[in-house]
């Protein structure tokens, strides 16, 4: 029985502090100044930096299409 406790006792501390790591990761905890709700902040800021790898993965892409047309 004591083996029992301590196990379930284990099993609660680490599914603790799982759920505490997903929900208090590094940037995830920032106020948003215009008000909105932390999900939606969170998912602006993913629509944001996803646009700007996209126009640099663009910028690269006609860089490299340059440079080889130039080289012929």
């Amino acid at each position: 029985m004591g083996r029992f406790l301590s196990l379930l006792l284990g099993v609660a501390v680490l599914a603790y502090i799982a759920y505490w790591t997903v929900n208090h990761l590094a940037g995830s905890v920032q106020t948003d100044p215009q008000g909105s709700s932390q999900p939606k902040a969170i998912l602006d800021r993913t629509r944001d930096r996803a646009r700007e790898i996209e126009k640099d993965a663009a910028r690269r892409a006609e860089e490299n299409l340059r440079r080889s047309e130039d080289s012929r």
